[in-house]
């Protein structure tokens, strides 16, 4: 199954590009950049809790949702955030330049957060080759957009 995790993290990179074009467009169709989100959300919420039904997972006690810590519930506004941004700049923007800039903050972000082990996660150290690939990343992607005014 290790094998495969690169494989299926790619192929989820490439649906995420794929489904911010789709519902940029669907809110500027609509006319309104978070009615866009919302629908999008909605059907995703729709397709997720059918996927739970389906696994027949069960729902959590409420002393395991009392547990969770407050902040972990704020993902959700972060995503409203980050989805709404793209599908209000991929129509401005176009969805490689939007996909690349987002990517990268996105890679960035993460090796912080693996540095410090945010959110439980493994910690990865920041060493001096994860800092020259940042760079070249950042360096990477404003030559691929690079204009002259």
């Amino acid at each position: 199954m290790s094998s495969l995790m690169p494989w299926l993290a790619l192929s989820a990179g490439g649906a995420i590009a794929i489904q911010a074009g789709i519902n940029a467009r669907l809110g500027v169709e609509l006319g309104s950049t978070m009615l866009g989100t919302g629908v999008a959300f909605a059907v995703a919420c729709l397709v997720s809790l059918l996927v739970v039904v389906f696994q027949r997972a069960g729902m959590p006690s409420v002393d395991r949702l009392q547990a969770v810590p407050l902040y972990l519930w704020g993902g959700g506004i972060i995503s409203a955030f980050g989805v709404g941004m793209f599908y209000f700049l991929i129509p401005r923007m176009g969805v490689g330049p939007m996909m690349s800039f987002a990517l990268t903050g996105q890679i960035v972000l993460a090796v912080i957060a693996s540095h410090f082990g945010w959110f439980d996660q493994p910690v990865k150290p920041m060493n001096l080759t994860r800092v020259m690939g940042l760079l070249v990343l950042v360096a990477g992607v404003s030559l691929i957009y690079w204009e002259k005014t």
